[in-house]
């Protein structure tokens, strides 16, 4: 039987993908070489639930965090492109990249969204002028939440 030679290099930067990237398995093959890596995630402990209690429940509801930035659905929505931690500028203390009014062109930067410490700019798909801006600095923001209405 033959023994696999792989280069440990290979494994270092496939253990370095999946944690940049937040994936748990990563697999390769080439030819006859085949290598799986994989990662276990922290384990996580589920908090039993409390019964709120009867007075709280006939209290007067309470508005959702931001509804329109969740349900906001027009033609010029543009949505977070992953989950992570928005900025508005390109550092702390710099102006904003966009204002309301303003106008941007196709591929501008509108925001930065941080991600497992990697920072990826939130582009303009079209042109346009901005509406609306939902985006607050340094939030946490998700996958498909709209940041910004383009007119």
């Amino acid at each position: 039987m033959s023994r696999l030679r792989i280069d440990p290099e290979v494994i270092r930067e496939l253990a370095a993908l999946l944690e940049e990237t937040g994936l748990n398995e990563i697999e390769v093959a080439e030819g006859a070489n085949h290598v799986r890596v994989a990662r276990h995630p922290a384990p996580t402990v589920a908090m039993p639930a409390m019964a709120a209690p009867a007075a709280a429940m006939s209290a007067e509801p309470r508005p959702a965090a931001d509804a329109a930035s969740t349900t906001v659905d027009e033609a010029g929505a543009v949505r977070s492109p992953m989950v992570g931690t928005i900025y508005v500028a390109p550092e702390p203390g710099a102006p904003p990249y966009i204002t309301i009014g303003s106008t941007v062109a196709a591929g501008d930067t509108l925001f930065i969204i941080e991600a497992m410490k990697t920072m990826n700019p939130v582009r303009a798909p079209r042109s346009g002028r901005v509406a609306r801006i939902l985006a607050t600095n340094a939030a946490p923001v998700e996958f498909g939440e709209v940041l910004v209405i383009l007119e």
